[in-house]
């Protein structure tokens, strides 16, 4: 049975933690194993996404993190790069992969779409669900 791979960032620790826990209810409740996997930041997210969808292990992904913008233009780098790379990879793999990667203004954003009913991590994973009935 293939699972579903969970890759997400811990670099803002609390964002996460919630992100990780709306996104494994929903798995859970539409009973859907998965596979979960630390990362430090969410620029690395689609790196290991990549490494383990190779092993044919997974139908799906999906990424979870935060990107909060600073003073400098590296947020847009990142948050371009990680949006891209996680929509080509579902592309070059032909396999849903949601992306619950938050790009935040400030904490206090992060904070409001990472918990209770605008919990980003619980949207993800009920839009890789509504692609994945689509493929049955």
């Amino acid at each position: 049975m293939k699972k579903c791979l969970v890759v997400y960032s811990d670099y803002y620790k609390s964002i996460s933690k919630n992100l990780l826990k709306g996104c494994i209810s929903i798995l859970k409740k539409n009973k859907i194993n998965y596979d979960a996997y630390l990362v430090d930041g969410s620029y690395e997210i689609p790196q290991l996404i990549n490494i383990k969808i190779k092993t044919k292990k997974y139908n799906s992904a999906i990424a979870l993190g935060c990107v909060i913008k600073g003073k400098t233009p590296h947020f847009d780098f990142i948050s371009k790069a990680i949006t891209d790379s996680i929509m080509k990879l579902s592309l070059k793999y032909n396999l849903p992969v949601s992306n619950g990667v938050l790009t935040c203004n400030n904490q206090a954003q992060a904070k409001i779409r990472s918990s209770g009913k605008k919990n980003k991590g619980i949207e993800a994973a009920n839009a890789l669900i509504s692609v994945l009935k689509n493929l049955k």
